[in-house]
């Protein structure tokens, strides 16, 4: 039999009449009653300490994910740049590039920080070979002694190195710290309103025994071998043989030494007995700081970049400074460090007497 034979085979065993199987006989079954099923459980609300745990772990993975998206644009952005230099150059005048004066900014209270600002400044001013001299902006009511004596080295490590000059630019203040500074400079630009002067040292520190004693009933405890070691503190009130101590070791040695610099920076200028007449901490404002010989001119940025000019030897030049490129990490950092934080070098600095080059007024 072949296959056309047994399909018809098949097909006509299933048909009424021809001996295939019957359907069912009898009357027709009645419908199935409908089946009840048990309601569907209703979900268990979360508690509110639930809701807030799980929001925060959202909300904290949310704000780490965006902080390392946005690292890694910042790292393929450094790594695509190449950029090697940790300042970025933005134009303050413009002129040839061939020939550039660096605008190298004191701003603030001088100390480490701004210490190392200058010296990063003067350091890739170094590095570029387009550069023919520099301006020193000054706005600064001074600081501490080593701050303020680094930035007078560098600039004349600068001076010696690249045997390029420099120009002193006083921009509102350069006083105490801040003219010991500029005294490195091949001259002096200031401001007509500019503030400066205070040739001096100034040392200051805070007595706590009756805040401590009588306000608080807390009495100190302060062990010290030596007789001198703990000269002065800020638990006790001081004996004048303490404060002439402090006088004689600290600051008579500073003072002397802001003498020798502005006399071996204006030598040419002031002589030496008149130097000392000026140092007894007095400011100036510019017409009068003119008239004593503590600068060399009134005038603007113009005034400086034409004298910067006029040293350098060149008829033209473009002026720029150097900025801090905004980073990732400056973002991120933003909120940790404008906290203030009240632990032990933190009151060890507010306890712990300063000898400073810095107008006391500011």
């Amino acid at each position: 039999m072949g296959f056309d034979q047994d399909s018809d085979y098949l097909e006509s065993s299933f048909l009424p009449g021809q001996g295939g199987p019957k359907p069912p006989s009898g009357p027709p079954h009645p419908p199935y009653p409908p089946q009840a099923y048990a309601p569907y459980p209703k979900p268990k609300k979360r508690s509110s300490i639930s809701r807030i745990f799980w929001g925060l772990v959202f909300g904290l993975s949310f704000l780490a994910n965006v902080a390392l998206f946005l690292l890694l644009i910042g790292l393929v952005a450094f790594v695509a740049t190449g950029r090697t230099r940790f300042y970025e150059e933005a134009v303050v005048r413009e002129g040839p590039r061939t020939d550039k004066i660096v605008l190298v900014h004191i701003d603030g209270v001088i100390g480490d920080d701004q210490a190392d600002y200058v010296y990063r400044q003067l350091q890739t001013a170094r590095e570029d070979r387009n550069v023919r001299a520099v301006i020193v902006g000054i706005n600064s009511p001074g600081g501490t002694i080593s701050g303020s004596d680094r930035i007078y080295q560098d600039i004349l490590a600068y001076r010696r190195e690249t045997g390029q000059p420099a120009v002193a630019f006083m921009q509102g203040m350069a006083a105490s710290g801040g003219y010991y500074a500029s005294v490195a400079c091949d001259r002096i630009v200031a401001e007509p309103t500019a503030i400066t002067g205070s040739i001096g040292v100034v040392m200051s520190y805070f007595v706590f025994q009756e805040l401590l004693e009588n306000k608080l009933g807390i009495q100190p405890v302060y062990l010290a071998k030596g007789a001198k070691k703990d000269w002065p503190s800020s638990f006790r009130e001081p004996k004048q043989e303490e404060l002439d101590y402090i006088q004689e070791r600290l600051l008579n040695p500073a003072y002397e030494r802001f003498i020798e610099i502005v006399q071996a920076g204006r030598a040419s200028i002031l002589p030496p007995d008149q130097v000392r007449n000026l140092a007894d901490g007095s400011i100036y404002v510019a017409p009068k700081a003119l008239d004593e010989k503590l600068i060399d001119e009134i005038g603007y940025l113009d005034d400086a970049v034409e004298a910067v000019l006029s040293l350098a030897g060149i008829q033209d030049a473009q002026v720029v400074e150097y900025r801090k490129p905004f980073s990732v990490m400056d973002m991120l950092s933003v909120e940790s460090s404008s906290s203030f934080k009240l632990d032990r070098t933190t009151l060890y600095e507010l306890s712990t007497p300063q000898v400073l080059y810095m107008w006391s007024a500011y």
